[in-house]
């Protein structure tokens, strides 16, 4: 019998939520007791779920964008009398702490007599260093401002800066960018296996992983020398036709959770095959929305409950794409790509319609040909 994984990937409303306002109708953000409550509802959802399949294994993911932007604003408000953190930094501060929370799960689970340790595994990805988005930043990250606010971080802090949209008075919001580049490897993937074959629910790529990339060695009097990130090096006699040694250095991005996740699923799968073993793996991105949808918000919106991988590739490839590249469009491109790769299935839901997602009366489930 084939051994069963089940990735979930959370979007960052399942532990923030999303669109809360006060009585004049301004923004409310989510403080850390509306938080935990959040995500003690979110693990509750996600308990059922292991408790009506506890013979399958999990892994958790999940999105900060909310959290990174919070970071990010304490470092505005702090910045005369603190320094500032690179987003590597902030990735892995907030791995820390939403898997902190999120590991409230095994809580949940033991209260239920299921025995399980749910852990964080902080994750390291790599990104292409010639990735496109390095050189064109598309990323929208941290609070909004003028555009004159906007171009002064830009000249005091070297910033990427871009025009985010119009106030309902015209007025111009723009925003930090950064780039997004697409994942090509994780580095603790032994560590989420291992996770895996004790037992434990690992929490792994959290907000897409800690963005990394390999460094390239220069040979210098018969050495090679990687220099990393502040003036750290290692050095090691050169001998020609040896591997480059993996040497990593963090890099300014944001990597997009759901690729991430789908890259973790496709490296287990294949890890599996090479191995001659048989495994299952299905992949859940849990939204705000219930499953993707054709023309968005507009009269004629019409829900998309199943799509063979074909009909998905057919919708992701029209011009122009029906699917936002901001929100569902690297959704249904990370599905795809863990389709192609041998995934068994994928589901986008809400996380409290799962169960009907399951049974093809909510959500999008997408499936191989």
């Amino acid at each position: 019998m084939a051994r069963r994984i089940r990735l979930f990937a959370f979007g960052g409303n399942e532990v923030a939520p999303a669109g809360l306002t006060d009585e004049e109708g301004k923004s409310i953000i989510p403080d850390i007791p509306m938080q935990w409550q959040r995500t003690d509802q979110t693990c509750k959802e996600i308990a059922d779920v292991i408790t009506a399949h506890p013979e399958d294994d999990y892994i958790i993911s999940h999105g900060n964008g909310p959290q990174v932007g919070n970071i990010l604003l304490r470092a505005e408000y702090s910045h005369k009398i603190l320094h500032t953190l690179p987003l590597d930094v902030c990735g892995a501060d907030t791995q820390g702490s939403m898997g902190y929370m999120i590991a409230m799960l095994g809580n949940e689970l033991r209260n239920r007599g299921i025995d399980k340790i749910v852990a964080e595994t902080v994750t390291q990805v790599v990104v292409n260093k010639d990735d496109p988005d390095f050189q064109n930043p598309t990323k929208f990250i941290g609070p909004s401002y003028r555009k004159e606010e906007a171009l002064e971080r830009k000249e005091k802090y070297g910033w990427a800066v871009k025009l985010y949209s119009k106030d309902e008075q015209g007025k111009e919001i723009w925003r930090r960018v950064v780039p997004s580049p697409i994942p090509i490897d994780i580095v603790e993937i032994d560590a989420v296996e291992s996770a895996l074959k004790a037992g434990i629910i690992p929490i792994s790529v959290g907000g897409g992983g800690i963005p990394i990339v390999q460094v390239e060695p220069e040979i210098v009097d018969g050495k090679e020398v990687y220099k990393c990130n502040y003036g750290i090096t290692y050095t090691r006699p050169y001998v020609e036709g040896q591997p480059k040694a993996k040497i990593y250095t963090g890099v300014e991005a944001v990597i997009d959770k759901d690729y991430a996740t789908s890259l973790l699923g496709r490296m287990l799968i294949k890890k599996a095959k090479e191995r001659g073993e048989e495994l299952e793996v299905s992949f859940t991105i849990f939204t705000a929305e219930d499953g993707a949808k054709l023309n968005y918000q507009k009269p004629d919106q019409k829900d998309l409950r199943h799509l063979t991988l074909s009909e998905a590739k057919e919708l992701y490839n029209r011009k122009p794409c029906p699917f936002p590249p901001g929100s569902m469009g690297p959704k249904v491109k990370s599905i795809i790509d863990f389709l192609e790769a041998g995934g068994k299935v994928a589901y986008i839901s809400l996380t409290k319609l799962f169960g009907k997602t399951l049974k093809g009366e909510a959500g999008t489930t997408i499936v191989p040909d």
